[in-house]
């Protein structure tokens, strides 16, 4: 690999470090002027097009290179399967685990979603499936393994920068079942290589949680 493609990707993964590391909902929340629900989504959805449009005019490689493929039957029907596994597994999490360790999960931050508007809540799961999917897991998975030539050292990045992302926001016990939904959806592109498919299951798993009557 040349030093220009190396450096290309490094620069591509800036969006995966600031979602990972920088509260970028916060300032959009605070600065955007469009009121706190949708000022706090729009800087992912900001990050989203500059990813894209960054694969495509600078580094010039098609959007397939990052997953963008047409899912086919086994990819949808992998991508609910995965999407059902995530919410048992979330479910058993509060049900039995974190009582056993007494660990208490955070429940404030569900029921703080739970009380927004309904279009705000799916716009929320909207973006977390896209934005996340793409900045944690397509780009970084794909540009990882050809900086390394690793596969699973491009996973094991994508579930760690996942997991951690979520600390701030959902607190420590929380994310054990995160780091489980992050190894879920990491084997799912790893297999699958479609990013439609994670998506989908992305979606599933969190509108599970916030969009069905509770």
């Amino acid at each position: 690999m040349t030093a220009s493609r190396r450096a290309l990707i490094l620069v591509g993964l800036i969006p995966t470090l600031l979602i990972t590391f920088a509260p970028i909902g916060l300032w959009g929340q605070a600065h955007l002027g469009v009121g706190p629900l949708a000022g706090r989504e729009l800087p992912y959805w900001a990050l989203v097009v500059v990813l894209l449009l960054y694969v495509v005019l600078v580094e010039r490689r098609p959007l397939a290179s990052i997953g963008f493929r047409m899912p086919g039957i086994v990819d949808l029907l992998l991508a609910i399967a995965a999407g059902v596994l995530i919410v048992v597994a979330m479910s058993l999490a509060f049900l039995f685990l974190f009582p056993a360790l007494h660990l208490k999960g955070n429940t404030a931050m569900i029921a703080t979603i739970l009380k927004t508007p309904f279009w705000y809540r799916f716009w929320l799961v909207t973006r977390a499936a896209v934005s996340e999917e793409l900045l944690f897991r397509a780009y970084p998975i794909e540009r990882i393994q050809e900086l390394s030539g690793s596969r699973w050292i491009a996973a094991l990045v994508s579930v760690v920068a996942f997991t951690y992302a979520h600390l701030a926001g959902w607190g420590a016990a929380q994310l054990i079942p995160v780091a489980f939904g992050a190894v879920v959806l990491a084997a799912l592109y790893l297999w699958r290589r479609n990013l439609w498919a994670n998506m989908l299951a992305h979606w599933l798993a969190d509108g599970a949680g916030f969009l069905l009557p509770h």
